[in-house]
């Protein structure tokens, strides 16, 4: 049984080395239970159900596809299937994702402010997608979350509000620094599962201890990079930008020159809401 369970959560990543989602599954518990400290019953089981759709998404599409069953890709494909009345893993998250992160910032503490409640959960929901956007390469999601995690840890402590959200912000700093070694090593990947609920935390946390425009200017800057990533690959856009490539790079093994030959050119878009993933650029 144990076999066939670590065969399930076998994947090969774009390098060609097989890694487990395990460590996605494992950052899930991590965020879960340290999420616990916040004294929101609301706050585990938003961040448990947002895992356990990514979780889900991982386990089933590739199933789909060894069965010979055509696989939607992209929030337009999720949609199309939904709209002719099948329910796809990937459009079960571009629904239930939004849905959950209402219920989240709905059951923070107050004060709320209505008027930035929906804003609020287009931010925890569009941090969740844009950090399985960047789940391409190993460390990448990771060291995009990390850092804001980081630094909304450094907000003075007051309110019950900003109590809570720091408690989100570690408990997303924490299981993702544990996670980064394995991930930069090849040896596991986030899969939807870890990253989706790696930047819900970062964006509840966000929504609990920033001012209102500095969520609104973070929530455009969400949109714009997911929007962008329906044009663009980010992949693309990273390697060809020094900078950006060396922080990529950074603590990841080299891939050999006769593995990046065979590797298949990247489509224009990097994927979606629902699924990150383009077809060129399976399992990262």
């Amino acid at each position: 049984m144990i076999g066939a369970l670590r065969e399930e959560l076998r994947r090969t990543n774009f390098a060609g080395r097989e890694v487990s989602l395990a460590e996605g599954a494992l950052v899930i518990g991590g965020v879960v239970a340290l999420s616990l400290r916040t004294g929101r019953p609301a706050d585990p089981c938003v961040l448990a159900g947002i895992g356990t759709l990514g979780l889900v998404d991982d386990l089933l599409e590739p199933r789909q596809r060894r069965a010979g069953r055509p696989v939607s890709k992209g929030l337009r494909g999720h949609l199309g299937a939904l709209l002719e009345g099948h329910l796809t893993t990937g459009a079960a998250k571009a629904l239930g994702i939004p849905l959950l992160s209402l219920a989240g910032v709905l059951s923070a503490p107050s004060p709320r402010g209505a008027g930035m409640v929906l804003a609020d959960a287009a931010l925890v929901s569009g941090c969740a997608n844009l950090a399985n956007l960047l789940d391409l390469r190993p460390g990448r999601a990771l060291k995009a979350v990390l850092p804001p995690a980081a630094l909304l840890l450094l907000v003075p402590a007051g309110t019950d509000r900003v109590r809570t959200g720091e408690q989100l912000a570690l408990a997303a700093a924490l299981p993702g620094l544990l996670a980064l070694p394995a991930d930069l090593r090849e040896r596991g990947m986030l899969g939807d599962a870890g990253a989706n609920v790696l930047g819900a935390a970062v964006g509840s946390a966000a929504t609990r201890l920033l001012p209102a425009p500095a969520r609104i200017s973070l929530l455009a800057a969400v949109v714009a990079l997911t929007l962008a990533s329906e044009k663009v690959s980010f992949s693309a856009v990273i390697d060809s930008t020094a900078p950006l490539r060396r922080l990529d790079r950074l603590g990841r093994l080299p891939v050999s020159a006769e593995r990046s030959a065979e590797r298949p050119a990247e489509g224009t878009s990097e994927g979606s809401a629902a699924d990150p993933d383009p077809a060129a650029e399976e399992e990262r």
